[in-house]
């Protein structure tokens, strides 16, 4: 899909279809909106007159402009109160009036900036979040489904803008905007893949073409390698399954003067978790597909950080490998060594993510790491406790924990800080090691993010639980059913902020 930024008049494009907007409670349109009434001899007027108009929030009316103007159709889309629109209700908007085009059999359409004008939105940060919004919000998973009907796309996009001024930053936000936004295309498309088809090997795979693309260097550390090192976690998770286990490490160098200058992504990269012996429920077993979502994440956010460029050394940890039961699988009650020397007795085999990232930690102690950020969808109970609208941090630096916060409202990715206390650690005491993989229910989000919190050693570490934003049950503004990408988008922002601090 193309995306182009304009200067003109939204009402005299020779396009199918064109977009304005509304604001909720406004009466008189102005603005492109109000000159797309006038054309119209007032209908869009008419309409709010008559109560059909209201400029609610994802409200679309779609009105047959018969000749009167250019364009074929005009969408007043509803942005809701002007007084709390923000570059998230631009994302939504734009991606909820692109499917609705899509949906009208529409390949080529125009629209206004949401929000550039009245709205009073950075430009740039307006065109950002327009990209984003399209290409996120008109994202679909279908490659495995024979038939093409009804796989109609979005062709050509123009964003037209009236104030010559404009253009050139909605422009560059507009290229922003989509560099985010296909890595985090990378990340879902990871996620929505099969398990027979997403291995680790694959994993590995993908993270190669990420690295050739970006001049990244890589390196997969296979199982004989991870022996070497003493990584006794991840190998004991691996060890049930019949695919070789990957550890795979891309690096970005963007401040090769100062090695300190560093911050390591850790990605749990479980491409399929049955529990082990431990063994899930059969119901919903095949949605764990899905648990290397932040192997994923952490995979798409290296692209495009070697997209933007920060000044600052990057290097993404994912550990990948199948948690899978048989003859050769761990146990209950076994014990492992990490990489670090510490032991972990397995008290459940469900409770495999903390193991994997308690090696990849170790590692990314080991080359030298400072800060630190882990991702995974690690706990149910972090979807009992924030649903699908948060994503849970825990950490031990507050400067870096308040910066991962702050990288999430840039993207749109939704955060919330809970806490880590030592008076939790007696829930994972073990008599015969130095702890178990598991604390009980009470805290169990909590207890699950301070096992992994053991292996940081001296870095600043954050840990995500994207248990509950990983996936979506339903399509809603940017996100669509199923992978979210969540929180690549967030992490490559937090990438960039540290890069010009």
């Amino acid at each position: 899909m193309e995306i182009k930024v304009t200067q003109g008049d939204i009402t005299q494009q020779p396009i199918a279809a064109i977009i304005v907007n509304l604001f909720e409670g406004v009466t008189t349109p102005d603005g492109a909106t109000g000159a797309a009434d006038q054309a119209l001899d007032g209908a869009i007027s008419k309409l709010i007159a008559d109560g059909e108009l209201k400029g609610s929030k994802g409200h679309m009316s779609l009105i047959h402009t018969l000749g009167k103007i250019t364009p074929e159709r005009v969408l007043v889309a509803g942005l809701g109160k002007s007084a709390t629109f923000n570059l998230d209700g631009v994302r939504a908007v734009t991606a909820e009036a692109a499917r609705y085009l899509r949906g009208k059999s529409v390949r080529r359409f125009a629209t206004i900036a949401h929000g550039a004008g009245i709205g009073g939105l950075d430009p740039r940060g307006v065109g950002r979040a327009m990209a984003e919004g399209l290409i996120l919000g008109l994202y679909r998973f279908d490659k495995y489904k024979s038939s093409t009907e009804g796989k109609q796309d979005i062709e050509e996009v123009f964003i037209v803008e009236s104030d010559n001024k404009k253009v050139e930053e909605l422009a560059a936000g507009v290229e922003e905007g989509r560099a985010l936004a296909e890595a985090a295309t990378i990340a879902r498309d990871m996620v929505n893949e099969p398990a027979n088809y997403m291995t680790p090997t694959r994993m590995a795979e993908v993270a190669l073409d990420v690295a050739t693309e970006g001049s990244l260097s890589i390196e997969v550390l296979d199982k004989s390698r991870m022996k070497d090192l003493g990584m006794g976690a991840l190998l004991g998770v691996a060890q049930g399954s019949n695919e070789p286990p990957k550890l795979i490490v891309l690096r970005y160098n963007g401040d090769p003067n100062n090695e300190d200058n560093n911050l390591g992504l850790l990605g749990k990269g479980i491409t399929f978790d049955s529990g082990g012996i431990s063994l899930k429920p059969s119901e919903k077993m095949g949605d764990m597909k899905g648990d290397m979502a932040g192997g994923a994440a952490v995979i798409a956010a290296m692209k495009a950080i070697a997209y933007f460029k920060p000044r600052l050394n990057v290097v993404g940890i994912v550990a990948a490998t199948e948690n899978m039961p048989g003859g050769h699988a761990q146990r209950p009650g076994d014990v492992v060594r990490v990489m670090n020397g510490k032991t972990i007795e397995i008290d459940n085999t469900d409770a495999e993510g903390r193991l994997v990232l308690a090696d990849a930690a170790s590692y990314a102690t080991s080359i030298g790491i400072k800060r630190m950020v882990d991702v995974a969808t690690l706990t149910g109970a972090m979807v009992v406790a924030l649903g699908g609208h948060y994503t849970g941090a825990f950490g031990n630096d507050q400067k870096l924990i308040d910066s991962v916060i702050a990288a999430g409202k840039q993207a749109g990715e939704r955060i919330w800080h809970l806490p880590v206390d030592d008076d939790f650690k007696k829930q994972y005491e073990s008599s015969i090691a130095d702890m178990k993989n598991i604390g009980g229910r009470a805290g169990g989000s909590i207890t699950g993010a301070m096992i992994i919190g053991e292996f940081v050693g001296d870095a600043a570490w954050v840990h995500l639980d994207i248990a509950g934003t990983s996936t979506s049950e339903k399509g809603a503004g940017w996100h669509t059913k199923g992978a979210t990408g969540v929180p690549t988008s967030t992490l490559v922002h937090l990438a960039q902020a540290l890069g010009a601090g």
